[in-house]
């Protein structure tokens, strides 16, 4: 994620747009990577594992994670470029986004060399967090294979809607409100407890969690109930990353020890906080405690039986 601030101070005369003069630029990780991050920041010991391009943004991916002490197997292609996310802007607003990125499905050998890597890392982790960008690193094949080789392991996915049909068997995923009502062939929002049992019944899942934005989170969990946790935010200023802070809190929760339902309790809450920043954010171990410490955000209700 690359972001290009600057200032505004004219509107141009070859089109009614705004001239921005480019001041500053910095660089973020983006991505899965943001999953990592935020894991590394609360004092976990993540390793992530992705593709990204044989040139210069690539290089600066890895910087990043070495500055992050994330310990990152990032197999670098000369077929594909890195994905690379450059955001304008003025007035702490965003002006315009530009992508460059590669969406084609990895070749036989980039397919091969990321199996390697993960095969040679599963035995050590518990919990795996699948980061699907529709980007065409996950796969049907790629999850097909991975279902066999980390049996008995959690495997928690960040979906993306044009894979669903290949989602099968996990221990939970965590859909926003647009995708699982995509997922689940389902109109809007009013359907969600519908839809979640749905995409729960049909894709084999231990359990679902479907991020509701401003509205907080819905969990599913089979034989329990359908619970619904409110939004601990008390602003929100940018939703960039917001999932990827779900998704690795409650992934470094699980590994410590936390059923899921208190996981997400934890998720919810640094979720309110990151949402109250600008691009993709992480919160700390210390932000979390004191904001745990100072909020009522334990508290969840049961929406439905299940």
């Amino acid at each position: 994620d690359r972001y290009q601030h600057g200032v505004v101070e004219r509107i141009s005369p070859e089109a009614p747009v705004p001239v921005v003069r480019v001041v500053d630029q910095d660089f973020k990780i983006g991505g899965a990577g943001n999953v990592v991050q935020n894991a590394a920041l609360l004092d976990g010991s993540p390793t992530l594992v992705s593709i990204c391009g044989a040139d210069g943004h690539g290089d600066e991916l890895e910087r990043l994670c070495r500055a992050l002490h994330i310990d990152a197997r990032l197999i670098h292609s000369t077929n594909r470029e890195t994905t690379l996310k450059t955001r304008i802007m003025a007035a702490h607003q965003q002006i315009l986004r530009v992508d460059r990125e590669t969406t084609r499905p990895l070749d036989a050998g980039e397919s091969a060399a990321l199996r390697k890597t993960v095969d040679g890392l599963v035995d050590g982790f518990e919990i795996i967090v699948l980061s699907d960008y529709g980007k065409g690193v996950v796969s049907a094949e790629f999850l097909t294979w991975l279902h066999e080789r980390a049996a008995g392991r959690k495997i928690i996915l960040d979906p993306k809607t044009c894979n669903f049909p290949h989602y099968r068997n996990l221990y939970c995923m965590t859909p926003n409100a647009k995708e699982a009502s995509e997922g689940a062939g389902l109109p809007g929002r009013e359907d969600i407890i519908r839809a979640g049992k749905h995409i729960v019944e049909r894709h084999g899942l231990n359990s679902l969690v479907i991020t509701l934005g401003a509205d907080g989170m819905a969990v599913f969990l089979p034989g329990q109930g359908v619970f619904h946790l409110p939004t601990a935010a008390k602003k929100v200023f940018d939703v960039t990353g917001a999932g990827d802070t779900v998704i690795a809190v409650i992934a470094l929760a699980l590994s410590s020890g936390f059923n899921l339902l208190d996981s997400c309790v934890l998720a919810n809450c640094a979720a309110g906080l990151v949402v109250g920043q600008v691009g993709a954010a992480a919160v700390s171990r210390e932000e979390l405690e004191s904001e745990l410490a100072s909020s009522s955000v334990r508290k969840y209700q049961c929406w439905d039986d299940f």
